[in-house]
């Protein structure tokens, strides 16, 4: 079988980690193995046939969304394995990452090892959190439509208040997110906001946010989620919490992104 080889992450340990337990990984992939690169630092890889993830194969499949997200969810399921290990640092690689040769992949990692070891530096003994935060829509928004008045002045009148009501409502979730993003990032190593664009027809969210946190500061930072979930509840807007993650968002310092 013509086969390439697929990188998953760099992983850096004191000791090569154990592959018990490991997530298969990629459909039509030999079951992930470790390729050492240099003391203390491995990348985790499996073989993958050409036949699906070779030139000519690939680009039309990944208009296949299906598909796609099986992959994605392969993918992540090794990194996040490696990632849950004790005293391991992962540098998470993207999707459909694939040199032709185990030689070649461990030249790439070689060549940029500088900015390899920055990203391990800046990520260790920290976990990635995302936070977000959604308006909700408010009774004065709910009501605009149904305003009724007897004369037509007080129609207008009326109509005016609900549209000043609901604003003053856009304000106050807006001002809640805000604070939010300040008050977490206070906690966190670092933090990004991320900007990618909502899906047709969908409400972009107030606050989109990653936060490097340290792990001996997870039970504060989920503390300080609360609190402002809460405060965000009173302004109107809804904030949900997903994490840890390995630390996609910090991988690049944020000048370089």
């Amino acid at each position: 079988m013509a086969a390439a080889t697929y990188v998953y992450c760099v992983v850096k340990a004191a000791r090569k980690p154990s592959l018990t337990g490991v997530p298969p990984g990629l459909p039509s992939g030999t079951a992930p193995q470790l390729l050492h690169s240099s003391p203390g630092i491995w990348l985790v890889t499996s073989d993958v046939s050409l036949d699906v993830y070779g030139p000519g194969k690939l680009e039309p499949a990944l208009s296949n969304l299906d598909w796609v997200g099986r992959i994605a969810l392969a993918h992540e399921g090794v990194v996040e394995f490696f990632a849950a290990r004790a005293g391991v640092t992962v540098v998470p690689m993207k999707l459909f990452t694939m040199f032709s040769t185990p030689d070649r992949a461990i030249a790439d990692i070689t060549a940029r090892r500088k900015t390899i070891d920055a990203t391990i530096k800046r990520i260790t003994g920290a976990e990635e959190w995302g936070v977000r935060v959604l308006r909700s829509v408010s009774p004065s928004e709910k009501k605009l439509e149904s305003v009724t008045a007897r004369s037509g002045a007080a129609f207008l009148a009326a109509k005016k208040q609900k549209r000043d009501e609901a604003q003053q409502a856009r304000v106050a979730a807006l001002e809640a997110a805000v604070e939010a993003y300040e008050r977490l990032a206070a906690i966190a190593k670092d933090s990004r906001r991320r900007e990618d664009a909502p899906a047709a027809g969908a409400t972009p969210p107030l606050l989109d946010a990653a936060f490097l946190v340290a792990a001996s500061k997870r039970e504060r930072f989920t503390a300080a989620v609360r609190r402002e979930a809460d405060a965000c509840a009173r302004a109107g807007a809804q904030l949900t919490l997903s994490g840890p993650w390995p630390a996609y968002n910090f991988i690049q310092p944020e000048e370089a992104r």
